[in-house]
């Protein structure tokens, strides 16, 4: 199934689903179609990737952001990224992606998903994302006030600030 059906699926079943708080866990179950495997007959990392932004959808859209985003006219972009890959998927394997906000800064919103299969994880990444407007941020008090969120971001994990440290120093344009 494509990545488009597969979002309009995902944002339906969202759809019918209970709201979810701002830091709950949002599960999308998957399966790994023949259209999703690489020469190696295994889940490919870019579709990992594609995988990964129906599972966001799903949670945005039980969070109210996507109400939010219509509303405003606003769009959602990834400004960075990080990827484990730890275990394969095979074709026709079913899969769970877990989505969940993990904190926030004054200009991003830190969103971590993994995928697993039973009790493996198989990968794992931990994304920057914004709020945008006309190419521009919108900050995040902003957008939680849009949400109708009074909520305090929870204290970075260790493990994603120096992600996000590290990052920092990382020129930009590269030099190549």
């Amino acid at each position: 199934m494509t990545p488009i059906l597969r979002t309009a699926a995902e944002l339906l079943r969202a759809r019918r689903a209970a709201p979810l708080p701002l830091l709950g866990l949002h599960k999308t179950p998957m399966r790994c179609w023949p259209g999703d495997i690489d020469l190696f007959l295994e889940l490919n990392n870019g579709r990992t990737l594609s995988l990964f932004d129906i599972g966001r959808f799903g949670l945005a859209a039980r969070m109210g952001l996507i109400r939010v985003l219509r509303e405003k006219r606003w769009g959602l972009v990834v400004a960075g990224a990080s990827v484990r890959y730890r275990a394969r998927i095979r074709p026709f394997q079913k899969f769970e992606i877990r989505s969940r906000a993990l904190a926030w800064d004054k200009r991003f919103i830190y969103i971590e998903q993994s995928m697993w299969r039973g009790e493996t994880c198989c990968n794992h990444i931990l994304l920057r994302t914004a709020v945008t407007e006309h190419s521009s941020i919108i900050p995040t008090d902003q957008v939680l006030d849009a949400l109708g969120e009074t909520a305090s971001s929870p204290d970075m994990p260790d493990w994603a600030q120096a992600w996000i440290d590290a990052d920092a120093t990382r020129p930009w344009p590269p030099k190549m």
